[in-house]
């Protein structure tokens, strides 16, 4: 059994292989003629070129502005909200003159009992709107180097950071019951 089990069996027995499974890479590579891994191009590109600053410039693809009427507007909703915001604080941050305007605008005169207490609430309001618009601004920006669409980010910014600021300027106008009962006589008439 030493010899007859050593031996190699006979290659017409063996299987003929169907799908390669016998051929080396090489082999197989030979057969389908497709180059080996190391003579394959590159995918990325190389630079050849390399800027002083040792940073590669931005693809090609980066440098095409598929949206230009977008960038003009976001530009446009972004430059409002700065101007608004910067005619805001000192609006606000002036609050008994503030209040008195909103309470003439509903019609009631009355006088705010204790006109101190909506300094905290104002100065709140004012981080609001200047956090926001920086926010709005990034977001905004970040969107338009990626070339999304863009502009109704600081349209919406807007909306969302201005009622925010808003209800915090109305919040010491509402816990007044000086305002209340003045509020509640006007609306009896």
């Amino acid at each position: 059994m030493s010899d007859a089990a050593n031996a190699d069996p006979d290659p017409r027995s063996r299987p003929r292989p169907q799908y390669g499974e016998y051929a080396t890479p090489e082999e197989q590579r030979a057969r389908i003629q497709e180059p080996a891994p190391w003579q394959q191009e590159p995918i990325a590109p190389i630079m050849t070129d390399a800027p002083a600053d040792g940073i590669p410039p931005a693809p090609a693809v980066a440098e095409k502005r598929q949206h230009p009427v977008d960038r003009i507007v976001t530009f446009a909703l972004l430059a409002y909200g700065l101007v608004n915001v910067i005619s805001s604080v000192p609006a606000f941050l002036d609050y008994g003159s503030y209040a008195q305007t909103m309470l003439g605008l509903m019609g009631v005169d009355v006088q705010l009992s204790d006109p101190a207490a909506g300094k905290p609430w104002a100065i709140a309001a004012v981080i609001v709107l200047v956090v926001g618009w920086c926010a709005t601004a990034a977001l905004s920006v970040w969107n338009m180097r990626r070339s999304r669409v863009t502009w109704w980010i600081p349209l919406v910014g807007g909306i969302v950071f201005s009622m925010i600021a808003g209800a915090l300027m109305v919040a010491p106008l509402t816990n007044d019951p000086a305002v209340w009962q003045a509020l509640l006589d006007s609306a009896r008439l």
